[in-house]
């Protein structure tokens, strides 16, 4: 027979056993979570290290179409397709995409080497007749490399007197006019150290690697005297036009901005693998001014570009980095690339069914955006406002929709939780591109142009010193303008070096107006061919 307590000591047993296997539940529960945000990031860690480093997808070259209930325009591929126009295509022999031998060859000197019969040969070996020229045939056509070549050049300086000044005791002498050193007891010369740069921030070539090169011309220079090179000039004329593009820069609508970890030795108070960055700073892509600059800076607080862009107003793309809201006065314009590839790294491996995963839906809907852009590039500013408002608005209220709608749906530490939870969060910034023809869906072109820093950081590795830091800041903005202005980086840099020594500090402010890279002289004197 059961009593009371015994009654009352099995319910407190069932109590128990109940409240364990609950816990135990939400233990299997967790686990079986995490387990599938472990897999999802092994999967994504994987195809990082061993997948194709393009974020194209199936989804991006237009091959998944949504649904036509969530949004009824993503058939326009089927819809515009020409069969024809793509069997004529087909048809035709393929080449290299945008190869041409005559566009490839035309900006190189030419000469013809004609191969022709010695005095002796031109006679007939069978009845000996004297042989008469009968035109020439063409054979080929082969390109030549003509290796560097290196020189010492001796500067002297005439003196002229004026004989009757000299016999009268006046002053007699007159001395012609002579280009200033460009470094004080140092051989460096606007061509050298033009190189140098060039080697190094165009082409990535190390110093330790140039100093191989002159040695195989002939002349043995050490890393330290290239570098003492460039950081010198850097410092004493390269500054001065680094400084005259930020002025210029400030008075600009529309900027973008980026940043990029570097390593800089012998930085005061912090140690060599403390991590320091590289920021950047471009004009817009409709600019007629195009202006890219470059600055070393210890980290990556936001006060670095408040105290950058102290003055300026207008708009300025950026990612969805919280440091740049330290700047005032400004409309953050924030970058849909960004959205897309979270999206696009939230993509599962092995998807037969096209257009079934949300990252699927999401990346459609930013490729929709995109391909809309793409037609509406060369439109006038107005023009490009208004119909971005006509075409894009739609897209831009099916994705909140979207977006909303399967938030809450999904783990908020997956892939695709993160994307719509970026996405969401920074749906104010994605939308103010809407507001000026100018403005830009994307920051494509700030990370466009710090790449060229990032690739040459894999073969320098880090600087050797702040100093060493901010020079190339300063070349890297020498040269990423010129480029952005259709110049020779060599040219240019050789051309800044070879005629910013010779101003006049009184003058410098207007002599400096006319080295920009879009003044005429100097689009002339420094132009790619």
């Amino acid at each position: 027979m059961v009593t009371g307590s015994d009654s009352s000591i099995l319910l407190e047993v069932i109590k128990q056993q109940n409240e364990t296997i609950a816990a135990l539940k939400n233990t299997i529960d967790q686990m079986s979570t995490d387990s599938k945000i472990l897999r999802e990031q092994i999967d994504y860690l994987t195809k990082k290290l061993f997948g194709k480093k393009s974020e194209k997808t199936s989804a991006i070259s237009g091959q998944i179409t949504l649904d036509a209930v969530a949004f009824g325009q993503f058939d326009e591929a089927e819809v515009e397709a020409n069969i024809e126009e793509v069997e004529q295509i087909i048809s035709k022999k393929k080449t290299r995409a945008g190869y041409s031998r005559e566009k490839a060859l035309s900006n190189l000197p030419e000469e013809d080497r004609v191969y022709s019969l010695s005095q002796e040969e031109q006679v007939c070996p069978t009845d000996g007749d004297e042989l008469k020229y009968a035109g020439k045939k063409y054979l080929r056509t082969e390109v030549a490399y003509q290796p560097a070549t290196m020189k010492l050049v001796h500067i002297y300086q005439e003196n002229w007197e004026c004989r009757t000044c000299r016999k009268e005791g006046r002053p007699y002498l007159t001395q012609a006019k002579t280009d200033p050193p460009l470094l004080q007891h140092s051989m460096a010369s606007p061509s050298s150290v033009a190189w140098t740069m060039y080697q190094k921030y165009v082409n990535h070539i190390p110093l330790y690697r140039q100093e191989k090169d002159w040695k195989n011309l002939g002349m043995e220079l050490s890393r330290s005297t290239l570098s003492n090179w460039i950081v010198k000039t850097s410092e004493e004329w390269l500054g001065a036009m680094v400084s005259k593009l930020h002025e210029k820069l400030l008075k600009q609508n529309h900027l973008h901005a980026d940043e990029s970890p570097i390593q800089v030795m012998k930085e005061e108070g912090r140690s060599n693998s403390t991590k320091s960055y590289m920021w950047v700073y471009t004009t817009g892509s409709r600019s007629s001014k195009p202006i890219r600059i470059f600055e070393y800076r210890t980290g990556r607080a936001g006060k670095n570009a408040s105290d950058f862009l102290e003055g300026y107003s207008g708009y300025l793309h950026t990612d969805g980095f919280k440091g740049y809201g330290k700047v005032k006065n400004i409309k953050r314009c924030l970058c849909w690339s960004h959205v897309r590839r979270y999206f696009v790294d939230a993509l599962p491996k092995d998807v037969k069914s096209p257009g079934s995963t949300l990252a699927q839906q999401g990346t459609l809907y930013c490729n929709k955006l995109f391909n809309i852009e793409e037609k509406l590039k060369d439109l006038p500013t107005e023009e490009r406002r208004v119909e971005r408002l006509k075409q894009e608005i739609p897209v831009l209220e099916a994705f909140w929709a979207w977006v909303n709608t399967n938030l809450e749906g999904v783990l908020q530490k997956s892939k695709i939780g993160q994307a719509l939870q970026y996405a969401k969060n920074h749906q104010e910034g994605l939308m103010i591109f809407l507001d000026d023809g100018d403005c830009e869906i994307s920051n494509n072109l700030a990370e466009n142009s710090i790449r060229p820093f990032t690739v040459g950081r894999k073969n320098w590795l880090f600087a050797g010193s702040p100093a060493g830091a901010d020079a190339s800041a300063a070349v890297y903005t020498i040269v990423e303008t010129a480029k952005a202005n259709g110049l020779n980086p060599y040219k240019y840099l050789e051309y800044l070096l070879r005629h910013i020594p010779s101003i006049p500090n009184k003058q410098q402010k207007d002599m400096l107006d006319k080295m920009l890279p879009w003044n005429p002289q100097v689009q002339a004197a420094c132009r790619t061919k």
